[in-house]
Parts: C-alpha cells; structure tokens; sequence
C-alpha cells in the first residue's frame, strides 16, 4: 500500500492501493464515495455544538455493512474511489498523523470486511486555515470538481458514466459540476428540501445510507439509465412531487 503523499500549498492528499492491475479489469467507470457520513459515522464535537466528522481514530467507526456495499459496488463494474474534504488538520483540530491513523484505520477495517478502496483523494485545505500552509482557496475543495476530475483523469474514468455518493449537499454540488449523478444519502425533510431548491443542489437520487447503493446501480444498469447529462434528476423530482413541493 502506497502511503498518503504530504498536502503541500496547492496539492491534496492522496493514497492509491496497489492492485496489481484490478483497475483494468472493471473499466472507466467509478463510484466517487465521500468518508464520513458513507464509510464511518459521524461524532458529536461538544466544541461545536453539532454532529461532524470524528477527529481521532478512537472516536471513527467505520459501518458494519460499508465493507460489503463496496465490494459489491467494485464487483458492478465500477471503481470505488474516495473523494472528501478533510479540513481538521488545517483547522488545529488533530494533528497529521493522527488522520493518517484514521486512514489506515479505514482501510484495515474495510479490509477486515473483504474491501479495498481503488483510491483516495483528501482536501486538506480550507480558506480560513489556522495552519498557514493549509489557507487556501483552493479548486480541489469541495463543492468545486477538482478533485474529482483528478481523480477522474488518474484512473481513467468516464465521469459521465460514474456516480458521487455523499451525505452533504456540497458532494451533490461537486458531482454535478464533474457531470456525474450524484446519490444523496439521508431523509430529506423540508428544511433540507428548500435547502436543495434554493442552492440548486438537486441529487439524482436519494438512499437511507451506503447499503442500499448497490442495488440502486444494478436496477440502472437493467433499465439502461441514462448518462449524467441526461438523467435530469428524474428520481429527485418524483420524489418533490410526492412531498407537494
């Protein structure tokens, strides 16, 4: 395993598994996961005063079924790529090398459950950073694409025919501006649907959690869906008109 490469001014982290060429085997399309909220739950920060991203490899649980979802994801055809904002280090919030230890942490746990992430890409940037070198406004943080279409470019993968999967409206945003479908994870209720209304933030679809993921794309894959450009969030605008919106 190839370790994380240090996040220099302008550059985000990234680990890729060697895997002896599985790459080649599943083709050009991939299924772009956000970290938190996908693969491990999330943690009340008492600080805060609300449910964010664990800061430490103590408090990251990875879910019992993440490890299954993407196995089964990878043997779909696609590849199973990470893509998150990670901005707790430039925020003084935990150290380098403690999100190193939750990255391995992940990854041993995923492995545990028969899993290997194809790779990772980390935005450790934040525009108001504590850490200087980490104060960026950078492209590669989340809404914008950048690290998704360099991890696109990286891996050889047709955006159109790939998926982002995230619990945040700023996955579906950046999905959308790559030109993938993007698949929200949550229950959307009503403060959170005239969030999405008002920031144009529609999601092509919306699941419970990672679980259910995998039987989404095999029934698309029967129907012979549509390319990102042309699904026209058809699954988001049943689901509004079901709610009266």
């Amino acid at each position: 395993m190839k370790g994380i490469k240090s996040a220099r001014r302008g550059q985000p982290s990234k680990t890729t598994p060697e895997r002896g060429g599985t790459s080649g085997i599943r083709g050009n399309r991939a299924v772009f996961l956000d970290r938190d909220g996908v693969l491990n739950d999330l943690e009340y920060n008492p600080e805060e005063g609300r449910i964010g991203s664990p800061l430490s490899a103590r408090q990251l649980r990875v879910f019992p079924y993440a490890g299954e979802a993407v196995t089964r994801i990878e043997g779909l055809g696609f590849k199973a790529i990470v893509v998150s904002n990670q901005p707790g280090v430039a925020k003084r919030q935990l150290t380098y090398s403690e999100f190193e230890r939750m990255n391995v942490k992940v990854k041993d746990e995923l492995a545990r459950q028969g899993c290997v992430l194809d790779a990772e890409y980390y935005c450790l940037h934040h525009p108001d950073a504590l850490v200087k070198k980490y104060r960026l406004d950078c492209d590669c943080r989340k809404p914008k694409p950048g690290l998704l279409l360099r991890a696109a470019r990286e891996n050889g993968v047709d955006l159109a025919r790939s998926f982002f999967v995230g619990d945040a409206l700023v996955d579906v945003k950046a999905g959308r501006a790559a030109g993938c479908r993007t698949i929200f994870l949550g229950h959307i209720t009503a403060f959170l649907s005239e969030m999405i209304e008002r920031g144009d933030a529609r999601p092509d679809y919306v699941l419970p959690s990672l679980r259910q993921v995998p039987d989404l794309l095999r029934s698309l894959d029967s129907e012979g869906a549509p390319p990102a450009e042309n699904s026209q969030n058809q699954r988001w605008t049943r689901a509004s008109r079901k709610r009266g919106q």
